[in-house]
């Protein structure tokens, strides 16, 4: 079964977690989105702002769903999108505790739902000094704002210190690129452009990535925890399918990471070919470095390796 992620974006109050969302759904194409934000009173997003109650669920023509829920509705309301949606984002509110949040997400029974990391929004024009209890649950930090500031380099340079090699993106209006955090999927385009298409082609004026795409055989477990655990900087995230093929794991191992995060689901093969197929995505990688570091990982006789070093993989199965 596809599990849907439930992604948390969090930070202090006016650091632009109304903005990224609306630019990832604005920038969501094909892909249905909902939006649950977990607060009271007047909702920022733009399409909430119509409704601006608790309990409240506003369609967009686009597919995506805006849901406002206080935290007691939190897990009804996840159960009540789990199959219209393709990926969950939550907006914490500004005055609420990431933590609080993340372990509502966790505790759910759910078994549609999977937990897809924290993003940390952090507001470079009015850096907060209380950052590092946020720091310590999040996932991956996008240093907002940065058009605001002279140099960004002395507070990326604060945020590695407070959590050293916190995976960050720098970007300007929350212009983080959805790929970083879910899949997309292109809509067919028929004809004339719509409106939507043109404003969707503009809003993608985001920082730009680059992708490292790697295929390869069996690959050693210990090996690729430790390319996991050490991964480089820049790279946010990375998707696809690994085979371990160790006795007793011969199955199809879905990978998903969004910056430190990580989860591994464990699936049947089907009709899909038995190899190891990762997508990496970030900024400024060296896509030769990446794919020979990965190279290193395969195991040339995984029938000989023993069953026990699955267990660091099997820590992060979902």
């Amino acid at each position: 079964m596809q599990r849907v992620p439930v992604i948390v974006v969090a930070g202090f109050l006016g650091s632009g977690k109304t903005t990224l969302l609306n630019h990832l759904l604005a920038g969501a194409r094909g892909t249905r989105v909902g939006v649950v934000v977990n607060d009271f009173g007047a909702i920022g997003v733009d399409a909430m702002a119509v409704a601006g109650q608790v309990d409240s669920t506003v369609a967009l023509n686009n597919g995506c769903l805006c849901c406002a829920v206080d935290a007691s509705g939190l897990d009804e309301m996840l159960a009540r999108l789990d199959s219209r949606v393709d990926v969950i984002v939550i907006e914490a509110s500004g005055l609420a505790e990431p933590q609080a949040v993340v372990r509502m997400v966790l505790a759910s029974g759910n078994p549609r739902l999977s937990y897809g990391g924290l993003v940390l929004l952090v507001d470079a024009a009015e850096f907060p000094a209380d950052l590092e209890r946020h720091l310590r649950v999040a996932d991956l930090v996008v240093l907002n704002k940065v058009d605001r500031v002279p140099d960004p380099g002395p507070l990326l340079a604060e945020i590695d210190r407070l959590k050293p090699g916190a995976p960050v993106a720098a970007v300007e209006h929350g212009r983080i690129d959805p790929a970083l955090l879910f899949d997309t999927r292109e809509r067919p385009r028929h004809g004339q452009l719509s409106f939507d298409d043109l404003v969707a082609d503009e809003e993608h004026d985001h920082v730009h990535h680059q992708a490292v795409e790697f295929t390869g055989g069996a690959m050693d477990p210990l090996r690729l925890m430790a390319f996991l655990d050490t991964r480089p900087a820049g790279l946010y995230r990375i998707k696809g399918f690994v085979r371990f093929d160790v006795p007793g794991h011969r199955d199809r191992f879905g990978l998903h990471a969004v910056g430190a995060f990580l989860r591994f689901e464990r699936g049947s093969w089907g009709r899909a070919p038995r190899r190891t197929e990762l997508v990496l995505i970030g900024t400024d990688l060296d896509a030769a470095a990446i794919r020979a570091d990965l190279a290193a990982c395969a195991e040339p006789d995984p029938a000989a390796v023993d069953p026990a070093a699955m267990l660091e993989v099997l820590r992060y199965l979902a």
